[in-house]
């Protein structure tokens, strides 16, 4: 008997998307082929859930690529109770793969209509344990903070300041820096001589929007 259709589009989008563009951790790769993408996208949207690309969602928001989804959840290195912040909750998909490596996930969104479609998307996946924040994004959470790891999914002018402060020494934010038109993916590790920033593949993610975004 042969798996149902989103069961092999995941195995295929791993395999296609991710394995052959050089994604090496077995636990993400795991992750990536058991949360349900299909469930975090605008039923519009369904059928394009395994596509190669970002897929739109209200408010001039989108759902990232998986390719780019799974190099930030790589990056962070995010293991069974870590305490990660999610910027940018979005559908929610990228809490949720967060949360099938184990983590103990926080996530923070500040358009009020997607934290809540969030909030349902990622307890009819199985995900109910995530927490969902309405706020700005760009300011963190100091009340929860200090986090071993931090992502965020838009892109930010420079290095978000605020939100590397509230990591752990040795803890990792990965972000998207650059303009409007276009970012590189950086992993900025915190180290007792300062960030020790390393530059990852280039994107192009939706302005992070707030006091220290643009």
């Amino acid at each position: 008997m042969s798996a149902p259709q989103p069961e092999r589009e995941r195995a295929a989008m791993v395999e296609r998307q991710l394995r052959r563009r050089g994604i090496r951790d077995e636990r993400v790769l795991a992750a990536m082929a058991r949360v349900p993408r299909e469930l975090f996208a605008p039923a519009e949207q369904r059928t394009a859930a395994y596509s190669d690309n970002a897929l739109p969602l209200p408010h001039g928001q989108t759902i990232s690529q998986p390719y780019m989804v799974a190099r930030i959840c790589e990056a962070l290195g995010a293991r069974p109770g870590r305490l990660v912040l999610d910027v940018g909750t979005g559908s929610g998909y990228q809490a949720a793969v967060l949360a099938e490596l184990g983590a103990e996930v926080v996530t923070i969104e500040r358009i009020p209509e997607l934290a809540e479609q969030a909030r349902a998307n990622l307890t009819a996946a199985g995900y109910g344990r995530v927490e969902v924040v309405i706020g700005d994004g760009t300011l963190g959470l100091p009340d929860r903070a200090p986090f071993d790891a931090i992502a965020v999914a838009a892109a930010a002018p420079v290095l978000p300041q605020t939100l590397y402060e509230q990591l752990r020494p040795g803890g990792r934010l990965v972000v998207p820096v650059g303009g409007r038109a276009g970012q590189e993916l950086q992993v900025v590790e915190k180290r007792e001589d300062g960030a020790q920033v390393a530059r990852s593949v280039p994107c192009r993610f939706v302005p992070l929007v707030g006091e220290g975004g643009f």
